[in-house]
């Protein structure tokens, strides 16, 4: 019994293993991050939308020569003065969106229009306020607010 071998033990080795969990909570770690919808970027995805609305309310009422009103409500907005042949959106797509100072924007059916501010922030949130400007001749474009201390 002298020449007897012991047989290879098979499996993996303890560092071989936390290797392979390390690179698992990588991986994990990176793809919660990618997939992750802040609200900032919600807040984002909204001006814009509604900036495109704004633009496109304003096409018609140029064309049609009729006086188009853009209103925030307490869920949502509405476009009045529109042909009811015309649908417009009345609801953010995701979130609660606050508009300040809650004035209505007047979109035409002149071409030039005043000049229009609308104030975006979302409530419960640390992301900073966007607002949606046009000097009256430009379209509405998408800006950062900040926020004095």
């Amino acid at each position: 019994m002298r020449g007897r071998r012991a047989a290879p033990q098979g499996g993996f080795t303890i560092l071989e293993l936390l290797v392979v969990i390390s690179i698992m909570a990588l991986a994990t770690a990176g793809v919660s991050l990618a997939i992750r919808d802040n609200g900032g970027q919600q807040l984002e995805r909204e001006a814009q939308r509604l900036a495109t609305l704004l633009e496109s309310a304003r096409a018609q009422a140029r064309t049609n020569g009729t006086l188009v009103i853009w209103r925030p409500m307490p869920q949502g907005f509405r476009f009045e003065g529109l042909p009811q042949s015309v649908k417009m959106p009345t609801q953010w797509l995701q979130t609660a969106v606050l508009v300040q100072p809650g004035t209505p924007v007047v979109l035409g059916p002149e071409p030039l229009i005043p000049r229009q501010t609308i104030t975006l922030s979302l409530p419960d949130s640390t992301s900073p306020p966007l607002q949606l400007v046009t000097d009256g001749l430009r379209p509405f474009s998408v800006q950062s607010l900040q926020v004095q201390r």
